[in-house]
């Protein structure tokens, strides 16, 4: 049987940061080496597959077909090699890290989380919150939870829970105001909280979506704060300043303690919901098929749907 050539592995750790960067300059402050030592490895490695991975134009690179299909695989492989070392190192229990959005974490998973750690007192969970992109591999994240249309490259991700919205408000707000909230249109007697989040994402319901399809004609949806997120919007109403479009599941906690009511039965559906995500692989950990089958029934109970 003939002998297959090592692999470059020095090389293909440079080509990765290159392709990551699209910069061959970005690779050399990540690998602390000179550009020209970047582009005389990305050359090896070309020269070993016999393929062209970058075209090079003059102020920039961009990857080949070849080279984006190399890329995709060589990261995820060299993701695991760094998590696989990092556990190496470390002999205490694996964490199971998490990474969802802050109001998410706030509203619903950390709320509930000393079920699980009961269920499982050995698993150590660490929550990261963020709303950005997450970098599974280079993150070392086991479970991710975002509010989205679905679509994330590279990794599964299974519908978790419907978000429709619809009005809320604290029930000191309705108590102290002369006016009643009956009928969409008076909305008009009270400051709307906005999340700028929903603004420009086609089927994220807004104020004037909302009104709209409540057929209120006298409220201006333009009108009262707005909010870098439904978090903030939502606490907002929780203190009495106003009413916001609240979306389930992060509300539902806060309507069963009677810290906010929903006076409009009027909901709309979302294009956006929450979304489970993790890479394929995971499944190699019992603890993060724990969590995410734990995850499922704490849906399942609040939506009632038997487990």
């Amino acid at each position: 049987m003939k002998t297959r050539p090592a692999a470059p592995l020095n090389a293909l750790r440079t080509f990765e940061a290159a392709a990551r960067h699209l910069s061959f300059n970005g690779a050399a402050s990540e690998l602390f080496v000179t550009p020209a030592a970047v582009s005389h490895q990305v050359k090896h490695l070309e020269e070993h597959l016999g393929v062209s991975l970058f075209q090079r134009n003059h102020r920039s690179v961009t990857l080949t077909p070849e080279g984006a299909e190399l890329a995709a695989t060589v990261g995820e492989l060299l993701g695991q090699l760094d998590l696989a070392l990092d556990r190496a190192r470390n002999r205490a229990p694996a964490v199971l890290r998490v990474t969802t959005m802050e109001s998410f974490a706030a509203k619903w998973l950390v709320p509930r989380l000393h079920r699980f750690q009961q269920a499982f007192p050995d698993a150590r969970v660490r929550i990261d919150t963020s709303d950005e992109h997450a970098d599974f591999l280079r993150g070392g994240f086991d479970v991710g939870i975002r509010y989205g249309a679905g679509k994330y490259a590279g990794v599964r991700a299974d519908l978790l829970m419907q978000a429709p919205a619809f009005p809320v408000c604290s029930p000191a707000l309705l108590g102290a105001s002369p006016h009643g909230l009956k009928h969409p249109d008076d909305l008009r007697h009270y400051t709307l909280l906005h999340d700028e989040g929903a603004t420009g994402r086609p089927g994220v319901p807004a104020w004037s979506d909302w009104l709209a399809a409540a057929g209120a004609t006298k409220v201006n949806p333009a009108s009262g704060p707005v909010f870098a997120s439904i978090y903030l919007a939502q606490e907002a109403a929780v203190s009495g300043q106003g009413v916001a479009l609240g979306l389930a599941p992060l509300v539902d906690d806060d309507l069963r303690q009677g810290r906010l009511v929903k006076p409009l039965g009027v909901g709309l559906e979302n294009a956006y919901a929450f979304w489970l995500i993790r890479r394929d692989v995971s499944q190699q950990r019992p603890e993060v098929e724990a969590f995410c089958h734990w995850l499922r029934q704490e849906q399942r109970q609040l939506s009632g749907a038997p487990c």
